[in-house]
């Protein structure tokens, strides 16, 4: 029997190409992928949601998110993808499948979809421009404060957006869950709209 095994490569491959793009001199934009990270999500069976939210207390120590939020935990962050739903974010296993299955057993059914969605961390002087671009959703900092999190689109694709912890030199960032199938397309789109500002191009296997 002939042995293989498959290799795992990003989506973003052959079109991340990281360094400077678009305009000269400071970057006003911080594209980042983020690889090799687990994500879970789970879903309420139907009237199970209360059981399911005790489970999500008792595994994680915080509630999980029953509106549009994130929350982050010591290790995980868990975001709100839909009623009675959320994603668990997180690395190195301790809150994948296997770990998070017998706590849920009864009350939720879960999805790996770690290889389904690339994560994109978008941050800088002109984020917000860039994403005024492609989405209709109010990111001031007054209508979207940091935990603030929306299952949206941007450019005609379906994403789960949310805001994190800003950058130790006060920017904001904003981090971007997409279909693994349209994540090359929704990237060259957000070069397109950040290129007058100058993009830094960079892909990182640490989570924001």
């Amino acid at each position: 029997m002939v042995e293989f095994s498959w290799d795992v490569r990003s989506p973003l491959e052959r079109a991340l190409v990281a360094g400077p793009y678009g305009a000269h001199g400071d970057a006003g934009v911080s594209l980042t992928e983020i690889r090799d990270f687990d994500l879970v999500q789970v879903m309420a069976r139907r009237g199970k949601a209360a059981e399911m939210a005790t489970a999500a207390k008792g595994h994680f120590g915080v509630a999980a998110p029953e509106t549009p939020k994130a929350v982050r935990t010591a290790d995980a962050t868990l975001i709100w993808s839909g009623p009675d739903q959320f994603f668990v974010l997180s690395k190195g296993g301790r809150h994948g499948m296997g770990a998070l299955a017998p706590g849920f057993s009864g009350s939720a059914s879960l999805s790996d979809q770690s290889h389904a969605r690339v994560l994109i961390s978008i941050s800088g002087a002109k984020a917000r421009m860039m994403l005024a671009k492609l989405s209709s959703i109010d990111l001031h900092a007054e209508a979207f404060p940091a935990g603030a999190a929306a299952a949206t689109s941007m450019d005609h694709t379906s994403v789960t957006l949310w805001r994190g912890n800003d950058r130790t030199d006060g920017q904001a960032v904003f981090n971007v869950l997409v279909f693994a199938t349209f994540a090359e397309s929704l990237w060259h789109t957000m070069l397109d709209s950040a290129a007058e500002y100058g993009i830094e191009i960079a892909y990182s296997e640490d989570l924001a």
